[in-house]
């Protein structure tokens, strides 16, 4: 017996046939092994087709502040193969901080690190290149299905993103730069 139905006070003899299709969730392990390999596709060999491989036909990815990604397919191809993976600055970074991995999803807490050298479509639509230095705490959250990657929502501080690239420069404003990832890291951090 299920123990989620039991513990609920069902029993699946009075679950309808139907219903008693229930998806195996992937072991937790195998999530992570699946998600590393995503990544290294997409930061390591820059193989669009081998991390679209990983991802089920209807996949999405949302960049949340900036709703950048795409749905299905066809619209990743085109997203991984023209605006994020040969946008990626050469001394790009992933720096894990958390990771957290339930029966279908996973979520990956880390600092995004890169000098703003090329224009970045996924991240900076329509920014050119200002040369700087950004340090971002970014959150994906990751949902399998099949064995395979369902969805990203991925988000990120743009407001401290636009700040470190000198965009975002009213000093009124309750915003830093930086300093947010360096408090991820080092909780005892103070701005000095």
């Amino acid at each position: 017996m299920n123990w989620r139905l039991k513990l609920f006070g069902f029993s699946l003899a009075s679950v309808p046939s139907a219903a008693k299709c229930i998806i195996p969730a992937m072991p937790p392990l195998d999530l992570a092994k699946l998600w590393e390999e995503h990544v290294a596709h997409e930061f390591t060999t820059r193989d669009t087709e081998a991390t679209l491989a990983t991802m089920t036909d209807d996949a999405y990815v949302n960049h949340v502040p900036v709703m950048t990604g795409g749905y299905g397919k066809a619209a990743l191809r085109h997203f991984y193969s023209r605006d994020f993976i040969p946008s990626m600055p050469p001394d790009t970074t992933l720096t894990p901080v958390s990771r957290t991995v339930g029966e279908n999803q996973l979520v990956d807490e880390m600092i995004f690190s890169f000098t703003h050298t090329q224009e970045i479509p996924w991240m900076l639509p329509g920014v050119p290149p200002t040369q700087r230095r950004v340090e971002v705490p970014l959150v994906v959250i990751v949902r399998f299905r099949d064995g395979k990657l369902a969805h990203e929502h991925i988000y990120w501080d743009q407001a401290s993103v636009l700040k470190q690239i000198g965009l975002l420069t009213d000093e009124s404003l309750p915003v830093v730069g930086a300093e947010s990832a360096r408090k991820v890291l080092d909780p005892s951090w103070e701005p000095g």
